[in-house]
């Protein structure tokens, strides 16, 4: 399998061939808008169904909640907005009180579910604000809703007919609904981001690198590498036997993202069981285009949890509505007793922290340090961390108490 686009001319002046990355015909997936019907439109978030993929000869369906601030009642018809795709994790599906969120924001959102499944109907509390009813209440199956997300569709199924491989679907999945996103009157085509939790945020990993549309991307928890360390995933992986390095050539993140150039940012927390740091910071690593990072002691991991931090809306709003980006900083280095980093920022730098682990053994076991960095202008220092640390960062708040890290200093 190419990893590449594949691109060829057939004969002299000929148009290029298809653009294809592994068995994603992206040409398509970019230009052709997916059938759709309207469930409910009779409530500020609606609900929909579009055409997926073809699971096995036979057509499939998705279920997406969509909402904007027209359909919120907080806009006119007439106005334009970013748009957003939401993409759950394991366990979740759409989620109304995500793209309630979201449409407050000023944002065209849609939050599609990939388990061939919808959650129940959106409901609202006496403000008129979305609840968390996806969390709990029973999910129906659609009619035609396709293959589910369990461990078989995700990993034991690779070899053979692609169609039955959820991360090709679930990639597949996104870029319809972005497709059907940007064919919405109300939305400005060109200003779209992508964020996604956990199995999201490695669905995200996949979609950054695959459809160049996207003008900001933010993975929470997930990340590729899922073969090496201490990932959950790798025992599912290492089972595949001979058939594990396709399953990393075609699905696993760490395969794609060398090839993202779409805005990137990376979201996790230091002690991760899911997606671990080790993992986390060589997804990072592979990354040649603008990337930024956001590195949490402790995070819990969770979809609440992982759409809360507000450098997510931050960062898209610096790629979607010229809003201030986050602070950029540069690679921490040691120079005597000090570690230090420089951090380039157009708003003003509040506080900062060195974060470091003297532990060992597992990453999710660890425990962590974090003390006071001093700024001096663009410059954060601190002593440097202590000689049996394995591993350290700094991580620095803005005066919007918005909070960026940098790359984690990984040492054997």
């Amino acid at each position: 399998m190419k990893l590449l686009p594949v691109l060829a001319f057939l004969t002299l002046g000929a148009p290029l061939a298809a653009e294809k990355v592994g068995s994603w015909d992206l040409d398509a997936l970019k230009s052709q808008v997916p059938a759709m019907t309207w469930l409910r439109q009779d409530q500020p978030i609606h609900s929909l169904t579009y055409a997926g993929e073809k699971w096995l000869g036979k057509d499939t369906e998705v279920f997406a909640f969509y909402a904007s601030p027209i359909t919120l009642g907080d806009a006119k018809p007439g106005t334009k907005f970013p748009g957003v795709v939401l993409i759950h994790g394991g366990g979740g599906t759409a989620f109304a009180d995500w793209v309630y969120l979201w449409a407050k924001r000023g944002y065209a959102a849609i939050a599609m579910d990939l388990n061939g499944s919808r959650p129940p109907a959106a409901e609202f509390d006496a403000k008129g604000a979305a609840i968390g009813n996806g969390h709990r209440g029973e999910r129906t199956r659609l009619p035609k809703g396709g293959l589910g997300h369990g461990h078989t569709e995700k990993f034991d199924s690779i070899g053979g007919d692609t169609s039955d491989d959820w991360p090709f679907h679930a990639a597949a999945s996104v870029m319809r609904a972005h497709t059907l996103l940007r064919s919405f009157p109300e939305v400005d085509a060109e200003h779209t981001a992508v964020t996604g939790i956990s199995w999201g945020g490695y669905t995200t990993c996949l979609v950054a690198s695959l459809d160049d549309r996207f003008k900001a991307a933010v993975p929470v928890y997930g990340c590729g590498f899922l073969h090496e360390g201490e990932s959950v995933q790798k025992p599912s992986i290492d089972k595949l036997g001979d058939r594990k390095m396709q399953w990393v050539r075609e699905y696993d993140p760490g395969s794609l993202l060398p090839r993202c150039r779409v805005p990137i940012f990376f979201v996790n927390g230091t002690n991760d069981v899911h997606y671990v740091l080790d993992s986390y910071m060589k997804s990072y690593n592979v990354v040649s285009g603008e990337k930024q990072i956001r590195i949490q002691v402790n995070m819990p991991h969770g979809h609440p949890p992982g759409w809360a931090p507000a450098e997510i809306g931050h960062f898209i709003d610096s790629k979607c509505r010229a809003g201030a980006a986050l602070p950029v900083p540069a690679k921490p280095v040691i120079a005597g007793e000090k570690a230090s980093v420089t951090c380039q920022s157009r708003t003003a730098l509040k506080t900062a922290k060195l974060n470091y682990t003297t532990d060992t053994g597992l990453r999710s076991k660890r425990k962590w340090t974090s003390v006071p960095a001093t700024i001096q202008g663009n410059v954060i220092t601190s002593p440097k961390p202590p000689a049996e640390a394995n591993s350290w960062f700094f991580t620095i708040w803005d005066e919007r108490d918005a909070m960026v890290s940098t790359e984690v200093v990984l040492l054997p």
